[in-house]
């Protein structure tokens, strides 16, 4: 774990120094250290933005090393959970540490109060809990948690720096057993076990139904153990069944027999090859194998199907899908009652003991877990008053506090009353029995928070432009997958009139699950198959117009992707005159895995940014994606002058602020008419290229046909020597590019076989 934090500082552009034991019978002595890094870089996902960042991380060991600490500002520890081990540590540390500097211990399971008693005041002043949740890149929470004589400015400079630097939502905690977030999903875990044992489902059909069907992710609940590993949740939760004799709920935290039969053979999960599921097999022969519970044997994994829970997974409002699988009387459907039902009761319970406010349970869980919803949040999803009257007919208990809540008339813990035309919050206050004001975080927009307060500019199906404030507008994308159609494009144009007109600048920004996977591929489709070439062009011809008039627009212009920011949307951002990327952008020019070119300027655009057709040639017809946005920035999709916003729920505000940070002097320029094309030398070049990779079988017959396309727009088309030509020039080819491989056979078929699996067809 201590690598995987060291590697996130060193992403925050913060060097670190790692130290680590001596291990016996290695000649190097910082091997432990060193193995570390090596395994944070090679980890999948990567534990590093960039390969290069590792260079900001010294490996050491404690033994020759541990007097460099005298230069860190924070030190955190994170050795094995053992009270001994850590207090000897800190006793070596203590030695070498400057005064005032921050020590903080990653513990999830010791008491506070424990590490740090005996130890001197100033010590124990600068000493707190900081629980990283692993892996530290990609999981938002970060539970802090104060020691008894923690100064409450190291605690706010902490909690500030962690916010801003490292990107982290910051959840305050109580000194408890496993704190919030993993107290919760210890008892979710616990539970979702003993259902599976009592209603005999199968370890496929459980992780069908706890992804993202009910809000969840991927991993679901089974193949997450496997991430996990089985033995470092087989500690998590023996912890804390051990400190936690008086909860009424313990026994979720014993693991159940089949549980402790894979431990003792071996089977922890991913690192060790195979845990509730195993792969097995190369190449076309892979296969995925998945556990047998009750016979500890392995089959073929079977794609779980259940007829009532079809007929409702494309419901796209998670709230209203929860009601829907809610309102469901057979086995899934009391499998996720039960579940649900169990959640909701025990976290209120835990109030206040883990928490005075359910805000920091809720948010716990969707930043440490990535649930989508908290448990209180599930809750008036799926209505407090009904699935309480239903709890009621089981005669199950209702927590006093939930009860006293029901009969002072609220009906729900959270509310967004009108006030004054602001986004305004309240939480129900289990204690007080009352709603409080949740109070704003500052630099902190959500856009949906802003239309409920004072509504929006102009909007249509898939698109809407929205005054955040200070002379900004924000155009939001909000399709299915923010995929980008004729909806989109003409709110581009409209709210760059608007801003023209009564605004300083525009950003494009949205808070879906992605930024944009790019052209709404169903619809070119559609009109491939039916041969509409002129409807097909005009719709093409409209969304370069768009990109070009975001990239002159009268004034700026501001992209904030984030997530899978592919073709189109990608060509959206490379556009904008300035770009404010989230750390976690996926951002890339991925046409040619569905049989075409970048046709909306990005093609153009790549060859004016480099001004090499080889390298553009390069990036785009090996569809590479950058994995963040420092990846992006060595693509050259990001340039020096883009920005990078660590911490996701700020970037429409840093988003804003660049943009008016940029409006005051903005020139917009025109477009260009002394684009340099090699013409039929560089044409010549990238074919013998293309020849050279069918060769080497690096690509397919098909992909040589689209490669010969793209390499005739970035050379020029038909010219002969070096010449200058227009942007318009080099758009007029993309878009003859495009529409002729959309007539293509095999580029339909490419087409059809991503929108069936989301996976590229090598035709």
């Amino acid at each position: 774990m201590g690598s995987r934090i060291a590697a996130h500082f060193a992403n925050a552009g913060i060097p670190a120094l790692l130290l680590d034991i001596v291990l016996p019978n290695q000649a190097n002595r910082n091997a432990a250290a060193l193995g570390g890094l090596e395994t944070a870089l090679k980890q999948k996902p990567a534990a590093f933005f960039t390969p290069e960042t590792k260079s900001l991380v010294t490996p050491g060991n404690f033994e020759d090393d541990l007097a460099k600490i005298k230069d860190c500002d924070w030190i955190i520890e994170a050795v094995t959970e053992n009270l001994a081990i850590k207090r000897a540590l800190i006793e070596k540390v203590l030695k070498h540490r400057k005064p005032r500097s921050i020590f903080s211990t990653n513990t999830s399971g010791i008491p506070l109060a424990s590490i740090a008693e005996g130890f001197p005041t100033e010590f124990r002043q600068h000493f707190l809990g900081t629980h990283f949740f692993n892996p530290p890149r990609y999981l938002h929470l970060l539970e802090m948690i104060p020691g008894p004589e923690t100064l409450p400015a190291v605690r706010d400079h902490v909690a500030e720096f962690a916010d801003r630097r490292l990107g982290k939502g910051v959840v305050p905690c109580k000194d408890t057993p496993n704190f919030i977030a993993n107290r919760i999903g210890c008892f979710l875990g616990g539970t979702v076990q003993k259902l599976t044992a009592e209603m005999d489902f199968t370890i496929e059909e459980v992780d069908a139904l706890t992804g993202q069907l009910i809000g969840m992710p991927k991993s679901a609940s089974f193949r997450l153990l496997d991430i996990v590993g089985l033995d470092i949740w087989a500690h998590v939760t023996k912890n804390l069944y051990d400190l936690v004799p008086g909860d009424p709920w313990r026994e979720r935290f014993v693991l159940p027999p089949f549980f402790a039969q894979m431990i003792e053979r071996g089977w922890l999960g991913d690192k060790t090859g195979q845990g509730f599921y195993k792969r097995t097999g190369k190449g076309d022969k892979k296969e995925i194998l998945a556990l047998d519970w009750k016979t500890l044997e392995y089959q073929p994994s079977k794609k779980a199907r259940f007829p009532s829970v079809e007929g409702v997974r494309n419901i796209e409002d998670l709230r209203l899908r929860l009601r829907a699988l809610m309102a469901l009387t057979d086995r899934p459907g009391t499998f996720l009652w039960r579940l649900f039902s169990d959640l909701v009761l025990y976290s209120a319970s835990m109030v206040p003991e883990i928490s005075d406010r359910i805000v920091e349970i809720d948010r716990a869980m969707r930043w440490g877990y990535a649930n989508s919803l908290g448990p209180f949040e599930l809750w008036d999803a799926l209505g407090v008053e009904e699935t309480v009257a239903r709890m009621r007919q089981e005669e199950r208990h209702i927590p006093e506090t939930v009860e006293k809540m029901l009969e002072s008339g609220a009906k729900s813990f959270y509310e967004a009353p009108d006030y004054d035309r602001r986004p305004h919050h309240e939480y129900f206050d289990l204690q007080a029995n009352s709603y409080k004001w949740l109070i704003d975080r500052p630099g902190i927009t959500v856009l949906k928070d802003v239309k409920h307060a004072h509504g929006v500019v102009k909007k249509n199906g898939g698109a809407s432009l929205i005054d955040i404030g200070d002379g900004v507008l924000c155009l939001e994308f909000h399709s299915k997958m923010n995929s980008l159609g004729d909806d989109q494009v003409s709110l581009i144009r409209a709210g760059i009139e608007e801003t023209s007109k009564n605004f300083e600048a525009m950003i494009v920004a949205n808070q879906g699950e992605n930024f944009s996977v790019g052209a709404n591929l169903m619809l070119v489709l559609l009109a491939a198959q039916e041969e509409e070439w002129e409807e097909l062009e005009a719709a093409i011809n409209r969304f370069q117009q768009a990109t070009m008039a975001i990239k002159y627009a009268p004034k700026p212009v501001v992209s904030a992707p984030f997530g899978m920011t592919l073709g189109g949307g990608c060509e959206v951002a490379i556009h904008s005159a300035r770009v404010q990327a989230s750390a976690e952008t996926y951002i890339g020019l991925v046409e040619v895995g569905v049989g075409v070119i970048p046709g909306a300027g990005g093609t153009k655009e790549m060859l004016l940014r480099f001004g090499n057709a080889q390298k553009a040639f390069e990036l785009i017809a090996y569809a590479k994606v950058a994995t963040s946005a420092a990846e992006a920035r060595n693509f050259g999709l990001l340039r020096p002058q883009d920005q990078i916003s660590m911490n996701p729920e700020r970037l429409i505000d840093d988003a804003k602020a660049l943009a008016l940070s940029i409006a005051p002097g903005y020139v917009p320029g025109v477009p260009r008419t002394d684009v340099e094309v090699g013409g039929a030398e560089d044409l010549a070049l990238l074919k013998t290229g293309i020849y050279l990779a069918r060769q080497a079988n690096y690509i397919s017959d098909y992909d040589t046909v689209v490669g010969e396309k793209l390499a005739n727009v970035l050379s020029g088309g038909p010219l002969t020597g070096r010449q200058t030509v227009s942007e318009q020039y080099l758009l007029d080819l993309e878009r003859e590019a495009f529409l002729s491989l959309c007539g293509q056979r095999k580029t339909q078929e490419r087409m059809q076989h991503m929108l069936k699996t989301g996976k590229p067809l090598r035709n």
